[in-house]
């Protein structure tokens, strides 16, 4: 499940962006809502989501952004991105606008279901599936909750900190997942610092998927041209994909 900000560079090159993803073998993908003080991003995102803002990227264009991209990519589209630009348009009218638009799921890192329950109902009532976070620190107790209310699946970060590439998995990951596992059939899927295709190949034997980010923002921030970026995030898709085909 690849991530890019939405609007970073540009919407246009978003879109080329997603299509060629969808065509390297990603099974899902996130577009990051950019927001003025993402709180669970790394430099790396933080800036992509500067650029967006900069060139004009509001959640309205993101939520046209996928309308525009629907006929021609069948796999779902989640938005990841943070409560205020979400409630900008109230929970009611958000649901609404993004099921218009076609899209599948809503990742929001700064918003616990205990404060969220009306914007998470009203997805749920739009058919939108309210994606929920677990931490490293996340308590037994709390993790049982997380899995009973989360839709979808459930977002399991590996790392304590920000989002952004890392030279390996953090520990503890496997043991966290197999206890959300354990409690439900609820897919679980691991994100944060993935980073190469050794990483997803790890990460496959025993979550439901993997969530790569930081490391595809890196490629599209160093291409040298739009078509330079399309061409190495690709790549950089498909590679990450080939292991988890061989273990299909």
């Amino acid at each position: 499940m690849p991530f890019v900000t939405a609007g970073n560079p540009d919407l246009a090159t978003t879109a080329e962006l997603v299509i060629a993803m969808a065509e390297a073998g990603a099974d899902a993908l996130e577009l990051g809502v950019p927001f003025s003080d993402p709180i669970a991003d790394g430099p790396t995102i933080q800036r992509a989501s500067e650029r967006a803002l900069a060139s004009g990227t509001t959640l309205r264009r993101v939520l046209a952004l996928v309308r525009q991209l629907r006929p021609q990519v069948e796999i779902p589209l989640l938005l990841m991105g943070y409560a205020n630009p979400y409630y900008a348009l109230g929970a009611d009218g958000f649901a609404a606008e993004a099921a218009a638009a076609g899209v599948d799921g809503v990742i929001c890192p700064d918003l616990p279901p205990e404060e969220g329950a009306d914007l998470y109902g009203a997805l749920e009532k739009a058919g939108i599936d309210g994606v929920l976070l677990a931490a490293p620190t996340t308590t037994p107790a709390r993790l049982a909750l997380l899995v009973e209310k989360t839709r979808g699946f459930l977002y399991c970060v590996s790392l304590t900190g920000v989002t952004g590439a890392r030279a390996s998995i953090a520990v503890g990951v496997e043991a966290n997942v197999r206890a959300a596992k354990a409690l439900s059939d609820i897919p679980v899927c691991v994100g944060f610092g993935v980073s190469t295709p050794a990483h997803a190949a790890e990460i496959a034997r025993y979550a439901d998927g993997v969530v790569v980010g930081g490391a595809i923002v890196d490629r599209i921030e160093r291409a040298k041209s739009r078509d330079a970026a399309v061409e190495a995030v690709a790549r950089f898709v498909a590679e990450l994909k080939a292991p988890l085909r061989a273990r299909a």
